[in-house]
């Protein structure tokens, strides 16, 4: 429908989570809901480290379906550790994450150990997908831009690097690391091991080309410029690729998902003009 060069699996990051012993639920208006938070020892250790295969077979099975009906490259993904534990850890989405940061703070222990099963998990998950027929790995950090630097090193980049590790012991897929909002976090989300850095679009994509090092970026148009008029559009895309033109790679996309409102006509118009101006 829109030409694009590779697809990606979509499903919802907390299906690891609901498959870990959580009752999920989805209210309207408030999104992803876990009625019995992690706040304890006793919450982190009736956690489960579940088999994907059995525990998850349709994921598995969609991608294996989507490789033999799909022209393109599937990338898969998962949520990263960090940004997992945040629905775990409050019960749901939040706005300052109180009790993911007070646990952090005041309960080290309980959330290393929280994270350290929740890394053992997606780890898992991930390795299956490319068992199944993945192409590429994608690893989503949603809410890591809320920290600090020093945060993010000791209590978030171990795990990422830890995935990455596993990952590149069994498989040898590309890995995609996306840290939303992570302007500040750039010198050290290099460091994770990722084939690939994701960049959302509040960051010069110049400015990220110049201080990632030797990986290569995707990204990162603003959502939202979908709605613009054709010709601001375009030159919009055209600045992007010129300016990422110094990477060692760019895979041209959104800086974060694509909006529900969008109209598919304007997508066309992006694919169309990221083929043109890239001389595809």
């Amino acid at each position: 429908i829109l030409d694009v060069d590779a697809a990606i699996m979509f499903s919802d990051i907390l299906i690891p989570m609901e498959a870990m012993n959580l009752r999920l639920e989805f209210h309207e208006g408030r999104g992803p809901v876990f009625p019995d938070p992690i706040r304890d020892r006793q919450g982190v250790d009736d956690l489960l480290v579940p088999d994907p295969d059995e525990a998850m077979p349709f994921v598995m099975e969609t991608i294996r379906l989507l490789r033999r009906e799909l022209k393109v490259p599937l990338i898969g993904f998962s949520g990263a550790p960090f940004t997992l534990a945040t629905y775990l850890i409050e019960g749901g989405s939040s706005k300052v994450f109180l009790e993911t940061k007070r646990m952090m703070y005041q309960a080290p222990e309980l959330y290393h150990a929280l994270l350290a099963k929740i890394t053992e998990c997606t780890s898992l998950y991930l390795q299956a997908q490319a068992r199944a027929g993945a192409q590429a790995l994608q690893i989503f950090d949603s809410w890591v831009g809320i920290l600090a630097p020093d945060d993010y090193r000791h209590f978030v980049l171990p795990y990422v690097q830890s995935i990455i590790s596993d990952l590149r012991k069994v498989t040898d897929v590309p890995v995609i690391y996306f840290a939303n909002n992570g302007a500040t976090l750039i010198e050290l989300t290099r460091t994770a091991g990722a084939d690939v850095l994701g960049l959302d679009w509040r960051i010069d994509i110049r400015d990220a080309v110049a201080r990632v090092g030797d990986h290569a970026v995707q990204g990162n148009l603003d959502p939202v410029a979908l709605f613009l008029p054709r010709d601001q559009l375009e030159a919009r895309i055209k600045r992007i690729l010129d300016n990422a033109a110094g990477a060692r790679g760019h895979i041209f996309n959104l800086g974060h998902g694509i909006l529900p409102q969008t109209p598919p006509e304007q997508a066309r118009i992006a694919v169309e003009a990221v083929h043109r101006f890239s001389g595809r």
